[in-house]
This record gives C-alpha cells, structure tokens and sequence, in this order.
C-alpha cells in the first residue's frame, strides 16, 4: 500500500515529461500539413477519382507545374484532339507541364460510357496517359468545384467539349481556349511555353 502513491506520482511525472515531445510532435505535423497547403495554390486544393479505378486523387500533387485542364469526350467532332493533347504531354511533361482530362457527357451526350469504357477508349485508341478523373459536370450549377474556380477566373465556362484552361506554376488561371482552338495551336502552345519558362 505505502507503494501506490510513488508510483502514481512516477507515472504522472513520466507522461508530463513525455508530454512535451508528443506536443512538439504534433505541432511538426500541423506545420508540415500548414506548410504543404501554403505551397498548393488554391485552384488545386481540390480531390476527384481517377477515371482508371476512382482511387482519390489530390490536385495539389501536380503543385509547381504548368497545367492543362480539359474536359473531354468520346464521340465528338473534337474527339481526335487527344491526339494533340498526349502529344503536348509527351513533349512537354519533363518541363513541368501535365495536362488533366475531366470527361463529361454534358454537351450533346457524347460521353455516355462507363469509367472502365471512357478509359478503356482513351488509352486504346489514342494512348492517352495524362492524367483522367471520373465524368463530372463541368458547367452549370452543378459543375465541379475545380471547373466552378476556373469558370470564375475566367469569367467563361465551356461550352463545348475540349475547352481548355491554362494555368501556371503558381495557380493563376492564364487563359481560356474554346474547343476549336487545336492543342497544337500556334497560340496555345506559344502561352504554355512562356508558362513553362518562367520559375
């Protein structure tokens, strides 16, 4: 019995000497979750499946890059455009450019397919390897909250698909291309390789 009181006392002065490492520990944590928040630019603070198997995907991995954002389709006028698209990627990826595919059967019901059908068909016929995400609705008020950012910055929202939206290293939305605009264009490419060259 005489025993129990030191021994209590031991444990609580053991768990108040440890409490200051768990502290700091904790605290490291939140600085390091703080300071990779500060690091991702605000347009890229989102998360959406990936097309392939609907694992999450965080937008804030391809912080620092200049990015390509278009919504796509399988069976449209447009839909040879991801030829010049994966040949952008393929190009360019090593400078710090990705670009990412968000299908959408919004426009004319022209991507009406299953997950495992739209990248079945993009990988298949036309290689694709940038990065795709599950169909959302890109315009509208239902349209997901990365392209209700960029509909905002821009002040246009697609309205067709393969509209394209450029933005730089630090997360500003650069520029807005309709859908006939070609992703090998003079201009498209002209403004991603000023993006690309500056730090």
């Amino acid at each position: 019995m005489k025993h129990t009181l030191p021994f209590a006392l031991l444990t609580t002065v053991l768990s108040l000497l440890a409490a200051p490492a768990t502290m700091a520990q904790t605290a490291s944590q939140f600085a390091s979750k703080t300071a990779a928040a500060a690091a991702c630019p605000a347009i890229l603070q989102h998360e959406f499946p990936r097309l392939q198997d609907d694992a999450p995907q965080n937008l804030c991995q391809y912080a620092g890059k200049v990015v390509l954002v278009v919504n796509t389709a399988s069976f449209c006028g447009f839909t040879k455009q991801y030829e010049g698209l994966e040949a952008l990627y393929a190009k360019y990826q090593g400078k710090g450019l990705v670009v990412l595919g968000f299908p959408s059967n919004e426009f004319g019901e022209q991507e009406p397919g299953s997950a495992k059908e739209i990248a079945d068909f993009c990988f298949n016929t036309y290689g694709v390897k940038f990065p795709m995400f599950a169909k959302s609705e890109v315009a509208g008020p239902k349209k997901n909250a990365l392209y209700a950012e960029l509909s905002k910055a821009t002040k246009t929202e697609p309205k067709w698909n393969f509209n394209k939206y450029l933005i730089d290293r630090q997360g500003k939305v650069l520029a807005n291309y309709p859908s006939k605009v070609e992703p090998t264009s003079a201009t498209l490419v002209a403004a991603l390789e000023k993006a690309l060259n500056q730090p």
